[in-house]
């Protein structure tokens, strides 16, 4: 067990950013399947501008890999182009 002052800190801080990423991540994975549920063309289409921001914002935080949140965006948009057509 940490007896540093420094380092009893740092698992408090740790801790509190591991819940929020956890949150982050958990309501971002809702809404992608929430978009992929949508059978409304322009339901969709705003569904996407939100769900491709907050991937964005993962992959900016290093939560999920960049490459990761481009392949959902694409495969998302890709959808979303289908319901349009």
């Amino acid at each position: 067990m940490a007896n540093h002052k420094s380092a009893l800190k740092r698992i408090r801080s740790n801790e509190a950013k591991r819940v929020l990423n956890r949150y982050q991540h958990k309501s971002t994975r809702t809404a992608v399947k929430k978009l992929r549920a949508t059978t409304d063309a322009s339901e969709a289409q705003e569904l996407l501008k939100k769900v491709s921001s907050m991937l964005d914002r993962l992959a900016k935080k290093n939560i999920i890999h960049k490459n990761k949140a481009a392949n959902n965006k694409s495969s998302l948009a890709k959808y979303v182009n289908t319901l349009a057509a």
